[in-house]
């Protein structure tokens, strides 16, 4: 929006030029979602407290959780909006990949709305049953991911980039739809799971999008994405502005969600940040390194799993509880640590991730 009226005003003004510069723009975006988010995070809170959207705990989790009943949950709603008004302000919105990105943040907060709504609704921790949420989530990713496959203009838009070595890719063909899908839903529900302690989710979420924002201008310059080997998608650049803005209102979030919470994302924050996870690593191609990057994600998703597997084959369990994060509280360490921890793990991977835009 303000790029197309700074596009017009150069005519008066020669410095208003300056706003097509995307890393500007993106500087902008982050500055405007934080704003966003703080000046208006104790309103959202006071808000959420006078309509009593309040978070149920669950009776089997850690005893330790029981004093987190009251809590005011879907913050995420300000998130959504900082995010959705940060990148329609700064971004191009005659780009596609930003149209996409746009479209699979709104359709996953609107499941994990109502996810939440159900919650509050019935007074429970459980929500939509895990087959309606999974259908939901599938429909919505199918329809962008579909979309974005027929809209492809080159082959590496739909081919499989494989880090770590050099000049190689696998076209997909209409697998490409399917990957997307899995890459989406996946991210969107590994963030959900992990999103049970105070600011566990939401600062790896920012570290991971802000390194996905690196890829998306590398591939988007023809000179850097040449020198670093990595596919040429001049549509991608302009991600980093959205990155930017998720970037900011993810700090701003954390502001009032980092120990003791003052507020919790909900479904509504967290089906979304990481279904946009997943959408950004389909669109700049690099849905292996998203799983490199987001290991603390991957890592609390198969702990689920090889509990609820363990438990069915043999009546035991491997984990005192999961998600894994849980298991460490219920070993002794406090909340603070094991998120602090957390995050130091995640930098690691996201470091890892970024080394494979050399390292070929």
């Amino acid at each position: 929006m303000l790029k197309t009226l700074a596009e017009y005003l150069t005519q008066f003004y020669g410095g208003f030029n300056a706003f097509q510069y995307i890393t500007l723009r993106t500087v902008m975006s982050v500055l405007t979602s934080l704003f966003i988010s703080l000046m208006f995070g104790r309103v959202m809170i006071s808000a959420l407290e006078n309509l009593r959207v309040k978070q149920p705990v669950r009776e089997l989790g850690p005893a330790t959780h029981f004093r987190k009943q009251g809590t005011p949950v879907m913050g995420g709603v300000l998130i959504i909006l900082a995010v959705i008004i940060s990148t329609l302000l700064w971004a191009d919105l005659s780009n596609r990949y930003v149209v996409a990105v746009l479209a699979v943040t709104v359709l996953f907060s609107l499941i994990g709305g109502v996810d939440d709504v159900v919650k509050l609704r019935y007074k429970n921790s459980k929500g939509l049953s895990a087959p309606q949420k999974l259908l939901w989530q599938t429909f919505a990713a199918f329809i962008v991911v579909y979309m974005l496959y027929k809209g492809a203009a080159l082959p590496m838009e739909t081919s499989l980039i494989v880090p770590f070595v050099k000049d190689v890719s696998i076209e997909l063909g209409p697998w490409f739809i399917v990957l997307g899908m899995l890459t989406i839903v996946g991210s969107s529900n590994a963030v959900n799971l992990t999103d049970g302690l105070d600011g566990l989710a939401i600062m790896p979420a920012v570290m991971v999008v802000s390194a996905l924002s690196i890829f998306a201008y590398a591939s988007g310059h023809a000179q850097f994405s040449d020198y670093l080997a990595i596919p040429n998608l001049p549509l991608s650049g302009e991600l980093m502005v959205y990155c930017g803005a998720v970037a900011g209102a993810g700090l701003g979030c954390l502001w009032f969600n980092t120990y003791p919470a003052q507020v919790f994302m909900g479904d509504i924050g967290a089906l979304s940040l990481g279904a946009a996870m997943g959408m950004l690593a389909v669109l700049v191609r690099q849905e292996i390194v998203l799983i490199i990057m987001g290991g603390l994600f991957v890592v609390e998703t198969l702990s689920v799993i090889v509990q609820v597997v363990s438990y069915r084959l043999t009546g035991r369990r491997v984990f005192r509880m999961a998600p894994i994060h849980h298991h460490f509280e219920l070993r002794g360490w406090p909340e603070p640590k094991v998120v602090i921890r957390f995050w130091i793990i995640t930098l690691i991977l996201v470091l890892a991730g970024l080394a494979t835009l050399k390292i070929r």
